[in-house]
């Protein structure tokens, strides 16, 4: 049996939904997954299990579309700052909703997360992508992998793609 891609779709809220951002909770994980899975279908980006999301559901920041013209709310987008050594954290799991797309809610949540680092005086930050541009418009800019801390690659190895990454790697100082 094939999985269609249209078989894996995220509940419909409306793109004009007033909008609500918070840190995540244990009850968000099956949206967050749900949203996470629909790119990752899509080869957009890598999926997270449930089980990862819980251990690590304190890194996400949320933002929640209100219930607006008869449609139900939901999961407008999500974006995780991971800690992974005492001088560099990485931005993941960024995902907008397909209704929300072009609101700058990416930009948001990558800001919210900045802001985390910062308060906490992390130097600087990494995120693996496919979009450059969209985190070259958040102020990253592209290093060669070889480059990137040797804590990266340990997280890596549990990755199914590990032998053929074709990510980005951009970076980000912040002092």
């Amino acid at each position: 049996m094939t999985l269609s891609l249209d078989s894996i779709a995220v509940p419909d809220i409306h793109p004009d939904a007033p909008l609500t951002f918070r840190k995540a909770r244990l009850s968000d994980i099956d949206a967050i997954h749900e949203l996470i899975g629909y790119w990752a279908a899509r080869g957009l980006m890598l999926v997270r299990s449930k089980a990862l999301l819980a251990e690590t559901i304190r890194d996400f920041h949320l933002v929640l579309a209100e219930p607006h013209e008869g449609r139900p709310g939901g999961l407008g987008g999500v974006c995780g700052l991971h800690m992974l050594a005492p001088d560099l954290a990485e931005v993941r799991g960024l995902a907008i909703h397909p209704n929300m797309q072009g609101r700058g809610l990416g930009k948001q949540l990558v800001a919210a997360c900045e802001a985390e680092a910062r308060a906490i005086d992390l130097p600087a930050l990494f995120a693996w992508t496919y979009q450059q541009g969209f985190f070259e418009k958040c102020g990253f800019t592209r290093i060669e992998k070889t480059n990137l801390h040797p804590k990266v690659w340990s997280e890596c190895q549990r990755c199914a793609f590990f032998e053929n990454c074709n990510e980005i790697a951009m970076y980000r100082e912040l002092r």
